[in-house]
């Protein structure tokens, strides 16, 4: 009941809080357009594993999460250890793909 009470909260606040991703349920998670149960179960299966780094670790432990969509949950007012998602500079994004 008590989650049912907090997703219905946060729904009706909008964006204005913060949902860490660490401490989420998977009905606050729910709760973000574009998370639905196929991707609020593996998000939680990897928590259940270790906790989330940063976004990086994120992207790279749950499929179908990748820069798009950690931008667009970022600014719903999702985070990773109290931070939201930041785009890597595109410098190092094309020196990382000029790596040997």
């Amino acid at each position: 009941m008590r989650a049912l009470v907090g997703c219905a909260l946060l729904a009706l606040a909008g964006t204005a809080s913060a949902l860490d991703i660490n401490q989420a349920s998977a009905a606050e998670l729910d709760s973000i357009r574009g998370i639905g149960p196929g991707l609020s179960t593996p998000m939680l299966a990897e928590r259940a594993k270790a906790p989330f780094k940063d976004w990086a670790d994120l992207i790279a432990r749950t499929k179908g999460m990748g820069p798009g969509n950690a931008a667009r949950f970022s600014a719903q007012g999702l985070t990773v250890n109290g931070q939201p998602y930041a785009r890597p500079p595109v410098a190092a994004a094309s020196a990382a793909s000029a790596a040997p």
